[in-house]
């Protein structure tokens, strides 16, 4: 079991950030859903490296199952996903005779009929899938893996047209907890980033979730969009507590034009400089926090009843590509155009456009793009990443000794020294803590444990 620092070493509290400290490591560095990250994923691993990874699998271990469903009804200028917009379900219900057909392809590669411990649909908008087709996937994902006791099946949910007849189909399908965006509330704001959503309709499908019997809700929200102000992500947040939401996600906006080139559509001037965007996070956070949520890791919060605060107090939980978690297995199979899956052996993606991905499938190849091998230098590290990230402390030398290393090991402890003096962090003996007030620049300190950072930085967003 991992230790559990998180739950007995106090984060050092002191006073904010200063502006020169924000200049010096508000840098871009990558959020660290996974490690090795995924700018260093490798054409070398190919569908027979996947094919063989999949053959490898423990029998009996539960594993974990992504679905993405790159559709939308419009695009929204911040988003960093893999989308295309449609205005009807055509292209929808052909995409998922090709989902069919790659679970298919993968469940023959493992050879066995695993246990799922949980199933997560996203996006996209994936609550765009009409209900005969989701009810065929689902039927599908039965049949070639054992769903039995599964623990979650969830959804992200765009809520504009969705109504309650539509949420009761969620629930037909087995949904447990829904994902709703929300990003702010502000009309402003919504007009800038090209998504109009009133409070209204996203309460009323908060409302029919748990008329429904789905009680597990989260909101996503995003701090650092144009036009912004203290007042209007306050509102923001209170109308999203309001909703009594299990938990919240407060995720720094990330513009990477040269990436998503509709971001440009934003316009930059309207976007909060470093120290602006840090005193919104801060004011927005301790908001949640006196609401009674907890915090967890670098941007989510929790009631002290849900079980990712339950984990968070055990020091536990986890971080995957679709951020904090509380899905505990290993493995984790994505299945859609650029989705991303984590086995034992190393991680791989799915190639990005549909015409590629349809190709692949219509051959009988799995859509296999890139990934990566893990070395047992990838795993200590990605050990020591992930108990920065969740727990925002780490006991180096435990960590070094579970995997059978010893704590020289780490040469970046001259460069932990320096992120002490400049007041981010603390080193108690083998014991790195980050300080609260620097909880938004925790990337910053696990990037002290990246090997491979020196190549592509620009490919990541700034980490405040």
């Amino acid at each position: 079991m991992q230790t559990a620092f998180a739950r007995v070493i106090p984060h050092p509290a002191a006073a904010p950030l200063t502006a020169d400290q924000i200049a010096r490591f508000e840098g871009r560095v990558p959020r660290y859903t996974s490690y090795p990250t995924a700018p260093h994923f490798s054409p070398a691993v190919t569908a027979e490296t996947y094919a063989d990874w999949l053959a490898r699998l423990p029998a009996g271990r539960a594993i974990s199952l992504y679905l993405h469903v790159p559709f939308c009804q419009q695009l929204c200028w911040y988003c960093g996903c893999h989308t295309t917009v449609v205005s009807n379900d055509a292209p929808i219900r052909a995409y998922i005779d090709l989902l069919l057909a790659e679970i298919d392809l993968v469940a023959e590669r493992i050879g066995m009929r695993l246990p799922v411990e949980a199933v997560h649909f996203g996006g996209g908008s994936p609550s765009l899938v009409p209900y005969d087709r989701l009810m065929t996937l689902m039927e599908h994902l039965h049949r070639r893996f054992d769903l039995s006791s599964v623990t979650e099946v969830a959804m992200e949910i765009d809520p504009r047209g969705v109504d309650a007849a539509r949420v009761r189909e969620f629930a037909a399908i087995g949904l447990t907890r829904a994902s709703i965006g929300v990003q702010d509330f502000d009309p402003e704001v919504q007009q800038i980033i090209n998504r109009v959503q009133s409070f209204e309709e996203t309460a009323e499908v908060a409302g029919a979730l748990r008329a429904a019997g789905i009680g597990s809700i989260n909101l996503d929200l995003i701090y650092g969009l144009p036009a912004q102000t203290h007042e209007t992500l306050a509102r923001t947040v209170d109308l999203s507590l309001s909703l009594a939401p299990d938990r919240l996600a407060l995720f720094g906006y990330a513009h990477v034009p040269w990436m998503k080139k509709h971001q440009a559509l934003i316009p930059a001037d309207r976007l909060p400089p470093p120290m602006e965007r840090y005193a919104l996070y801060q004011a927005a956070a301790d908001r949640i926090a006196r609401a009674g949520y907890e915090r967890v890791g670098l941007d989510h919060y929790a009631k002290p009843g849900d079980e990712m605060a339950r984990q968070l107090r055990q020091g536990v939980l986890r971080r995957n590509f679709q951020g904090y978690t509380t899905d505990t297995a290993e493995t984790l199979l994505g299945f859609g155009t650029s989705s991303i899956g984590a086995l034992p052996d190393g991680y791989i993606q799915n190639v990005l456009t549909a015409p590629d991905y349809r190709a692949a499938i219509g051959e009988g190849r799995l859509p296999v793009a890139r990934g990566i091998g893990l070395s047992a230098d990838d795993r200590l590290r990605r050990a020591v990443i992930e108990r920065i990230m969740c727990d925002l402390t780490v006991d180096l030398a435990a960590e070094a000794r579970r995997f059978g290393s010893d704590e020289t090991f780490f040469a970046e402890r001259l460069a932990l020294a320096d992120l002490s003096h400049d007041g981010l962090v603390s080193v108690n003996g083998s014991v790195v803590t980050v300080r609260e007030a620097a909880r938004p620049l925790v990337r910053s300190v696990a990037a002290v444990f990246d090997a491979y950072l020196g190549a592509g930085a620009g490919r990541y967003s700034q980490a405040v």
